[in-house]
């Protein structure tokens, strides 16, 4: 993969990374599939947060680690936001019926997505957040053509 693939940034607080969610509002479309990974507390679901918003969600944005997904209806598209975090095993993605709601006209955020296996989509876009003394590390690659033509709409 080249460096073309790949960005990072640094998110001093918490504003940083609602910013860098609704920045990703402005570029994403269906079929587009993206992982948030991290530790507990690293801002996968406060990034979530700033995107729904973006593209006008008014409620609550809490993660879905109870419900496994919540998901939010657009105008141009549905947005799922899965959860994996609870999963003892890869074939529990079989039996919430998650691949239902991977379809064409579908944006998917997944939390956790290694708890998945290998039943978890391929993601076009990981974000990797890291916490350090900074703040917050996110590393963004792109592993498609997708996903490289997204991060780099962002990254502009």
């Amino acid at each position: 993969m080249s460096a073309s693939h790949i960005q990072e940034t640094v998110l001093a607080d918490e504003n940083d990374t609602l910013h860098l969610g609704s920045r990703f509002a402005q570029h994403i479309s269906p079929p587009l599939i993206i992982w948030l990974e991290g530790d507990l507390g690293a801002g996968k679901t406060t990034f979530t947060r700033g995107l729904l918003n973006a593209l006008g969600h008014q409620g609550a944005v809490k993660s879905p680690t109870y419900n496994i997904v919540e998901t939010y209806s657009f105008n141009q598209f549905d947005l799922h936001h899965f959860d994996l975090y609870r999963f003892q095993s890869p074939e529990e993605w079989l039996d919430a019926g998650l691949d239902e709601l991977i379809t064409s006209d579908s944006v998917v955020l997944i939390e956790w997505p290694q708890l998945g296996g290998d039943l978890a989509p391929p993601a076009d876009i990981i974000l990797n957040i890291r916490i350090n003394e900074n703040g917050r590390t996110v590393r963004m690659i792109a592993l498609t053509a997708t996903g490289k033509h997204t991060l780099n709409k962002i990254t502009e």
